[in-house]
């Protein structure tokens, strides 16, 4: 269903404004603090894809209560890795049984899409081979499942004060600690998130 063909546009999220389309692409969405879905509150989004059909992301700061190995292990991989104890992070409630990388190195996969010269997102099984292996990217993050918008729907959002957005910073997906990634995102704007009301917005 989310495959990552550039030409695939998603039947999740995608927005079109009334005025002239401005893709959101290569930006985090970041959840204001009166955001309850239990499913997005105090989570900061990657936004993978937008075009005026619908957008994509991967939810980067929330962890999921299983590991790489655990992955590993459900797949009947060989666990070589190094990185076998860190958390698989639920990327969103679309597809949530696929899985998904966020990586900086491009690699040669069988399906990647090229979001920005340091982030690209792959979806095929060679990759998390190769992660088992150690011979995967250095930088990297795994998830389960995607965050998706119809047409117009993610514009909406952000109008109800639901989202700030920033330009996305890798750093910020592949540095910082899962748990300090929303409101570093944050304080790139200037803001401290934990101050915020939920009645300011900033699109």
């Amino acid at each position: 269903m989310a495959t990552l063909d550039s030409n695939d546009k998603h039947d999740n999220h995608a927005p079109e404004a009334a005025g002239e389309f401005v893709s959101l692409r290569d930006h985090f969405l970041i959840a204001m603090p009166g955001l309850q879905d239990p499913i997005f509150s105090r989570s900061l989004t990657y936004i993978c894809d937008h075009t005026a059909q619908g957008a994509m992301g991967i939810v980067v700061n929330q962890p999921m209560n299983l590991t790489l190995g655990d992955i590993f292990e459900q797949l009947e991989l060989q666990d070589k890795a190094q990185q076998a104890g860190r958390a698989v992070l639920a990327g969103g409630p679309v597809n949530t049984e696929r899985g998904f990388v966020l990586h900086r190195d491009s690699g040669a996969w069988e399906s990647t899409m090229h979001i920005a010269p340091d982030v690209n997102l792959t979806a095929s099984r060679d990759i998390v081979h190769a992660i088992a292996n150690n011979t995967g990217p250095k930088s990297s993050l795994f998830a389960l499942g995607y965050a998706g918008w119809s047409a117009g729907q993610l514009e909406e959002e952000i109008s109800a004060n639901s989202w700030l957005t920033i330009p996305a910073d890798s750093s910020i997906i592949f540095d910082i600690p899962v748990e300090d990634r929303w409101a570093a995102a944050a304080r790139q704007l200037g803001i401290d998130i934990h101050l915020m009301s939920a009645t300011a917005g900033h699109a």
